[in-house]
């Protein structure tokens, strides 16, 4: 009897086990760096970033840790602790990276995590060669523009993508980003026509970067533009995705 106790108590520490290993896996959060601050004046990241981190929260997904500045760049362990990078920050200021910070911005996106780049985020860093490839398209100041503020309609493209399964068409009220540069390949999801370009624009896009992944997208002029649940569905799939890949 005490032998057939120990062995129904062993399964059940087993199974027990077992479940617990499930269920930790299934609750584990993805790690988001979020960097913010700097550009005030034309973009006031102390009511945008709330607002980003608000959405990420609420998703129950993700353990969201924002850092001011670009700082942080600067320890490879730091950066080791989360798996994607949510990129806000417009470098106004002209900071410039050292080597060991490219280094490791550029290395934690190719060994096998993420980054989200957002907004004017893409013209941080005009005259380092590598943050235009890694974005694939980026804001060059005085080629790159938009017309005035205001509603927009956004049209998915590209619907069996993880990022914009089950997205629909969608508006929002924002800057209309055009003319951005660069030549790398990308995958476009989602698309705006432009009335200051002429053209349809690139909303929503991806690319690889070494082992890692890339998602970018325009929207977050202001506290407004976060109000479309497209572009919160957006900001929600774009992380996970650059995070895991799903």
């Amino acid at each position: 009897m005490r032998k057939t106790s120990l062995i129904l108590a062993a399964i059940s520490l087993g199974i027990f086990c077992t479940v617990n290993s499930v269920n930790a896996a299934e609750t584990a959060k993805c790690k988001v760096l979020v960097i913010s601050g700097d550009d005030v004046k034309a973009h006031n990241w102390r009511e945008t970033t709330p607002c980003t981190k608000d959405i990420l929260d609420k998703a129950g997904k993700f353990d969201t840790t924002v850092v001011e500045g670009l700082t942080v760049l600067n320890s490879k362990d730091e950066l080791a602790k989360y798996d994607v990078i949510y990129f806000m920050l417009y470098n106004s200021k002209k900071v410039e990276l050292s080597d060991d910070a490219k280094a490791n911005f550029l290395n934690f996106v190719k060994d096998g995590k993420g980054l989200v780049v957002t907004h004017l985020a893409s013209a941080s860093f005009q005259k380092w060669e590598d943050w235009g490839k890694m974005c694939g398209r980026y804001w060059q100041m005085g080629k790159s523009g938009h017309g005035p503020g205001g509603e927009f309609e956004c049209k998915v493209i590209v619907k069996d993508h993880p990022i914009t399964k089950g997205l629909e068409d969608f508006k929002t009220s924002d800057e209309l980003y055009a003319k951005l540069l660069g030549e790398e390949k990308i995958n476009v999801l989602v698309t705006a026509d432009s009335a200051w370009s002429k053209k349809t624009e690139p909303m929503v896009w991806t690319l690889d970067y070494g082992k890692g992944r890339v998602a970018c997208h325009t929207f977050g002029h202001d506290k407004k533009a976060f109000e479309s649940t497209g572009v919160q569905k957006v900001i929600v799939t774009t992380t996970q995705w650059a995070a895991t890949g799903k």
